[in-house]
This record gives C-alpha cells, structure tokens and sequence, in this order.
C-alpha cells in the first residue's frame, strides 16, 4: 500500500488523460471530416505535436517517463502486430519446388518480392552516397537503410478499397511488402548492433533468437496436439480467463526480454519474430485472437506511440540544414521513391508498364517501420535530429501522397462478366448451378462424360461436353480474370492438374476448390486455390443444426424465397445516414456490417459510410431494393 501511494504522489494522470483523449478523438474528427484518404497515424502525429507544445512543457519528468514507456510498449506491440499479420502458410506456399525458368521466376510473389528488395538496398545505399554531398550524415549505410522500408498497413487498405486485394496484381504487391518488412527489421537488427558494437564475436548470440523462435516453433506445434491442452485452451479463451490473449502477450514478452540481453537494438526483432511465431500457430484461427491483439494494441498502446512522436517531433532542427533544406528534402523525397519504383518495373512484363509502376508508389509508402527505424538511429546517434526530422516529415507525404497516386495511375479494373464455371457435373455442381441461376448469375457446367452431360442438359442447365485439363476449353469459354472458376470432379489428382493449369498456364486467381484432406489443402495453398475444408463445413453444419435448428432451417429450405447477401456501400449519399433514415423494402433486413475488421449488429441509429460491407437478408426484390439504396 505504501508503494502505491508514493507511486501516486508523484504521478500525474492529466498528460495520460490527454494521450487517451487524442487517441479517442482522432478516428472521430477523421470520420466527420471525411478524411478517409489520410492514414490515422498521421493524424494522430499531427496532433501530438499540437497537443504537446501547449501541455507537455508542463508535465513532470517522472509522467513523461511513464508516457515514454507506454510508447516504446506500442512501438513494440506494433512490431509484434507486424509479424502477426503475416500469414505464414502464404510465404510458405511461395517456396519454389521447381526448376525455375524466367516465367515461374515473374509468377512466384517470393521471389519477384525477394529481388525487388536486393534492388531496393542497392539503389537507397547509392542513393545515400549522393545526399550526403548535400547535408553531413554520421552513417550513410543506415540512412541507406532507412530508405528501404515500405508501410503494409497502408498497402492493404488501399488494394482492398479497390477490390485488387485477392488478384495476382495484389498479392504480388503485397507479398513485395511483406518482405521488404520481414527483412528490413533483421537487416536494421544486426546493422545497429554492428554499428553500436562493432564486428563482435557477441553478434553470433543474435542467432539464439531464431534458435529460439525454432524451438518455441516445434514444442509449440506439438504442445497443441496433446487433448487436455487443447480442450483447456478451448474452455478457457473467452470470458474472464482470455487464455489466449494471456498467451499471446506471454509470447511476446518472452521474446521482448530475452532480446534484450543483446540490446535495445535487437528487441524490435524480438517482438516481431514473436508475432510470426504466433502467426505460424494459430492459422486460420487466428482472425478472432487478431481482432482481441488489435484491440489493445490499436485501442492504446500504438496510438500512444504515434502521438508520442508527434510530441517529440522538433521541427526547428530542420533550420539547422540552413539553405539547403528544401533542396535536401526535395531529393530525398524523390529518392524515397525512385528506390522503389524501379525494381517494380519487373512487374512490367505481367501487368504492364503503367501497373508496374503504379505498384512502386504504392510500396513507396512508409509509416510505422521508417520512424522505428530512424528512432533508432537518433537514439544510437547514428542519424542528426535533423535527418530524424526528415524522415518523419517524409513518412507524412508518403503515406497521403503515395495512395493518390497509384489511384490517379493504376488503370480501374473493368466489371468482369458476372459467369461461374463449374468443372465437373456432379449433384453438388447440378445443385450449385441451380442455386446461382436463382441470383440470376451465368453459370456452366463443364463436364467430359457424355451420358452426363446429356443429364445436365435435360435438368435445364447451361453445360458444355469437354475436358477441364485442356486449354482450349477454357479459350472457348473466353475466360476473364474475374470469373470464378469451381473445380468438383470426383477425382482429388484430375482436381489438381486442373487447379495448376488454371494458375501457372492462364494464371487465373479465382479458382475454388474441395480439399478433402490435410494433405491436398497443402498442395492447394502452394499453388495459390481457394480451398473449402469439407471437415470443418460439416461441422459447422452439425453445431448449427444442434444449437441453432430453426436458424438453420430457416436460410436453407426457404433459399429460394429469402437469401444473404453482401452489399459494399458505393453511394456518397448514404455516407454518414443513420439506418433509421433510409426506407428499406418491408421484406429486407440488414444483419451485420463490417467496417475494416470489426463486425457491428446495426441498430435504427447505426451510422453506415462509404466502404462498408453491409450482410442483408430479405427476398430478391427487397435486396435488390437495398442494393439499389447502398450501392
């Protein structure tokens, strides 16, 4: 009790206060200014340092050094978030397991991404040299290294408004920022250790780090297959207990402190191969613990963060670099991006000139990696505060410039030809067919057995007699990007060879398939298919026929009278209308909307903005009565 009370006696709560106030506020100000465009960060940089040149003169040492703490916290929390948000199973799937030709070298994510990056590092250290002539730099190779960042929390937002997040063009994008992440954080790792301590034979001690990251890997993975272990996680991850989040933040912590040891350079590593290693255990389970990790992490510790750098953001150093300021900044601006869009030039050759250098300025765009980084180098005096105060100033006009411009010069996708193509003329396929005829969609039925086909044809349905293993088939089709394409024959191998014709011959990305297995969903994920694991739709199917029967019942046998359906709002009319204000047909009823990750359950005073994905129910005439109103 003693300890507490002198912790309070000199503790003040206002500076946090206003931290909380600023994080609360911002995505408010933002939604009514409908500056949607601009990343939240910025924002929030912005406005810690308005806040903080009128307040923080004022608050104690001891306060700013809680709040100091708070932030290097989500500094690592956003580290440990990074590493999460990679999926392990994609990057995996990426491996070459061929010879490689030039053709499967421009169609692997890995390695185009891969070469981008040594690309990258080349042109920045170069680039590096050239503004040193311009203002005096204390190390020229982690500036260089600086550069080589990229910002995947802005990336996404940006291929998903556009709906390119699933396409080839869009994973190539986004596995090149995946990289450039993932080796950013252990160049700057080593690089800062090297630099603060020279070639030591202690740098070798770093490497206990991925030891550990191995070890943690395998006993984890076989911990989760021992019944009790799993069936305790199970009972005890919701409610008061949050096993897994407990997990989660023991994992990261584990990491952060034993990194430690090596120095505070190294930590950032720590939290990020953390956050990889929880990735790799939780799979495809890991969206709802994401969404738990998110909460915390982006409900308070980043934001305190970003709003920290806004405080400690010292403009008047930069008058420091005198008369060539402007020039200074002018280049580097443009070197930020020229190290970028030029090793994007080898998506040239798949998605043409204009989209490949669309794809660079988006990749140009840099945020929480670029201001870690040159934090860093200010506190291990391997950059000015001047260079400090460039970097940040840089990361604001990339992170509102960048998405503009690769909007402005990346071509609009043009609306495919609503068509699905079923492969295979099994009842699943003849029922599939008849259920999209009822959404009034196109649909035809590949089929090779000529007795089947003849059944097909006497259902009523659309079907063509030829072979799903052969090219022509699909050229006669006239295949666009945007059809999807369901692989159902009754044979798993013919399904394969179906499955890496489409990919790696037409390179198509919608492809569906059944993998009734472990082993066949592996090979799945390693050629890039769309998988449904007919194990766990069963389930599903039997936990909702026991503990939801009349829900159940209901969507299934009255399919033709009512259905579900997705509706992304489109119209700039409804933005910001609560949905008491929009007359919806008697027969329609919106059921979610889920705005960025999170789902909401729409109440008469829901406000509904442009970009969300409203879940209706209701008869056709009533959805199409709210497509109508929504999009």
């Amino acid at each position: 009790m003693n300890i507490i009370l002198s912790i309070f006696s000199y503790f003040d709560y206002l500076p946090l206060l206003v931290i909380v106030a600023i994080a609360w506020l911002t995505p408010l100000l933002m939604s009514v200014l409908r500056m949607r465009k601009v990343p939240t960060v910025i924002m929030e940089i912005i406005l810690g340092f308005v806040v903080g040149k009128i307040l923080f003169d004022y608050a104690s040492p001891e306060s700013m050094q809680i709040l100091d703490f708070l932030a290097f916290t989500g500094f690592m929390f956003l580290m440990f978030l990074s590493g999460l948000e990679i999926d392990v199973d994609q990057v995996i799937a990426s491996l070459p397991r061929r010879r490689l030709t030039v053709s499967r070298y421009l169609s692997n994510p890995l390695l185009v991404g891969f070469s981008i990056f040594l690309i990258t590092v080349g042109l920045s250290y170069g680039s590096a040299i050239i503004l040193s002539d311009f203002i005096p730099m204390e190390n020229t190779f982690y500036f260089a290294l600086i550069m080589i960042t990229t910002s995947v929390g802005i990336i996404v937002p940006v291929l998903k408004e556009r709906g390119e997040i699933t396409s080839r063009y869009g994973q190539m994008i986004i596995m090149a920022a995946v990289v450039a992440d993932i080796l950013s954080i252990i160049l700057f790792s080593f690089s800062a250790f090297v630099l603060k301590n020279g070639f030591q034979p202690e740098i070798l001690l770093i490497l206990g780090i991925f030891l550990l990251f191995f070890i943690f890997y395998s006993t984890g993975i076989l911990i989760k297959k021992i019944p009790l272990i799993k069936r305790l996680t199970f009972q005890l991850s919701e409610a008061v207990s949050q096993i897994k989040v407990r997990g989660a933040l023991l994992i990261l912590l584990i990491f952060i402190a034993l990194s430690q040891f090596f120095g505070r350079e190294v930590m950032l590593l720590g939290a990020f191969l953390g956050g990889l290693l929880l990735s790799s255990y939780t799979h495809k389970a890991r969206s709802l613990l994401l969404l738990k990790l998110d909460g915390m992490g982006y409900g308070f510790f980043i934001p305190v963060f970003f709003i920290m750098v806004g405080v400690r953001f010292d403009p008047t150093v930069l008058a420091n670099l005198e008369s060539s300021l402007f020039l200074f900044l002018g280049l580097f601006l443009v070197t930020l991006y020229a190290v970028k869009i030029l090793p994007s030039l080898i998506w040239s050759r798949l998605f043409g000139f204009r989209r490949a250098i669309a794809g660079g300025f988006l990749i140009s765009s840099r945020l929480s990696l670029i201001i870690a980084a040159s934090a860093i180098g200010l506190e291990m005096e391997l950059i000015s505060p001047e260079i400090n105060a460039a970097v940040i100033l840089m990361a604001i006009i990339t992170c509102i410039l960048s998405p503009v411009l690769y909007n402005q010069i990346s071509p609009k996708a043009l609306l495919p030809e609503e068509k699905l193509i079923i492969i295979g003329g099994s009842s699943t396929a003849v029922l599939l067919a008849r259920r999209f005829r009822l959404h009034g969609r196109h649909t035809v039925i590949v089929e090779k057995n000529i007795t089947r086909f003849r059944e097909i044809e006497e259902k009523g349905m659309h079907a063509i007699h030829a072979d799903g293993k052969e090219p022509e088939t699909y050229n006669n089709l006239n295949l666009k990007p945007g059809n999807y394409v369901v692989v159902l024959t009754e044979s798993p191998d013919e399904n394969v060879r179906i499955c890496e014709l489409l990919r790696h011959q037409f390179h198509h990305d919608q492809v569906i398939a059944v993998a009734p297995s472990q082993t066949l969903e592996q090979t799945y994920n390693r050629i890039g298919i769309e998988t449904i694991d007919m194990h766990r739709t069963i389930v599903t199917t039997i936990e909702n026929l026991i503990l939801r029967p009349t829900t159940y019942h209901a969507l299934v046998e009255t399919f033709e009278s009512f259905s579900v359906e997705e509706v992304v709002i489109l119209n700039e009319a409804v933005d910001g209308l609560q949905v008491k204000d929009i007359p919806f047909h008697k027969d329609g009823a919106l059921m979610l909307i889920k705005r960025k990750d999170e789902l909401h359950v729409p109440h008469s005073d829901t406000h509904l903005h442009l970009g969300d994905l409203v879940i209706a129910l209701g008869t056709e005439t009533a959805l199409e009565q709210i497509r109508g109103e929504l999009s």
